[in-house]
């Protein structure tokens, strides 16, 4: 059953749908709903001065690949006229199409460009799906990867983070942790308690990983002691949509939508699929199905748009091969 105003599922005791069809997330904003904020870019830039690089670089701009982090350097480079640096990481699943993306846009841009490539996850994956860890996938790795950023950008003195993180995902720094599997709303209650759990028993265990951050909020707290750093996405701020600024990309960056993705019309890893397919079959709903549901409500997102972006197409013969590379076998 799903509800019949966003798209996320019935999955008890966190997300529970009336008689009506409607999700209790989608009651709780109701009675919640404040007047909607809508920053301007006045904001943004009055943000960007105040944590005004005294160094050879403005900003880190943490790069994927997708529509959204390309358009961020972008912005960052032709826009506001600041000198990025961009950081890319791969973590053994980046694909090439969303490589050949960045290294296109940094050389149309001009920009400093670091790749940082490291199989220090692979270890945690596999021992994931070999125990059968309802974790998701997906939250240790951005925990991984925002605490490298964190620590890349005390290395070269920067104090400004861009990400391309979009209304529908984490609209100010506190609540970053919702990304990494935070329990600051039900529908990533079950999700969190399961990855938190996952960490808790791991890192215990292996040392490998006994510096491994707990949670996005630890990353936030040690971060915090190196350096004043604020993490911003020009996308809160600019009243463009993804159409805008895609044809902007593809005709000056040479951008190039992935032939496979999900959700439809985005560019994640590899790995994105196994975490997509492990998080239906445990919970029915993914991450993006949050992230669509709250655009949906705040009317920047229509339902039926959610759902066929929210449509799975991949290959079984794709996760078999993914899986393989650490060592497990799918599930039957």
């Amino acid at each position: 059953m799903i509800c019949k105003r966003c798209v996320l599922p019935e999955h008890r005791p966190d997300i529970v749908i009336n008689e009506e069809g409607i999700c209790s997330v989608c009651l709780e904003y109701d009675k919640l709903k404040q007047p909607p904020n809508k920053p301007l870019e006045t904001d943004f830039i009055k943000l960007l001065n105040t944590y005004k690089s005294k160094g050879e670089y403005d900003c880190l701009v943490m790069c994927s690949g997708g529509k959204d982090s390309t358009s961020a350097l972008y912005y960052m480079k032709k826009r506001y006229k600041l000198n990025p640096l961009a950081f890319t990481f791969d973590h053994g699943f980046e694909t090439e199409d969303a490589v050949e993306n960045i290294r296109n846009a940094v050389e149309a841009l001009g920009v400093d460009f670091l790749f940082f490539k490291s199989d220090f996850m692979l270890e945690m994956f596999s021992e994931m799906l070999k125990t059968d860890s309802k974790a998701v996938l997906c939250h240790p790795c951005s925990i991984w990867y925002m605490d490298l950023a964190f620590k890349t950008a005390f290395r070269f003195n920067i104090p400004v983070i861009i990400a391309g993180w979009t209304k529908g995902q984490s609209t100010r720094q506190p609540l970053m942790s919702r990304c990494g599997c935070g329990v600051h709303q039900p529908e990533f209650y079950s999700m969190a308690k399961a990855t938190n759990e996952f960490l808790d028993s791991y890192v215990k265990k292996n040392p490998k990983y006994r510096d491994f951050p707990r949670s996005m909020e630890e990353v936030l707290a040690r971060a915090k002691l190196r350096q004043k750093c604020v993490v911003l996405s020009p996308h809160w701020f600019l009243p463009f949509n993804s159409e805008d600024y895609v044809e902007t990309i593809k005709k000056e960056l040479k951008w190039k939508l992935p032939g496979l993705s999900y959700p439809a019309n985005s560019t994640n890893c590899y790995l994105n699929f196994l975490s997509v397919h492990n998080s239906m079959k445990n919970y029915g709903y993914t991450h993006y199905h949050v992230e669509m549901s709250k655009l949906i409500r705040e009317g920047l997102l229509s339902r039926q748009e959610a759902l066929k972006s929210l449509e799975m197409n991949f290959p079984r013969e794709m996760l078999d091969s993914i899986a393989g590379k650490l060592g497990c076998r799918l599930d039957e």
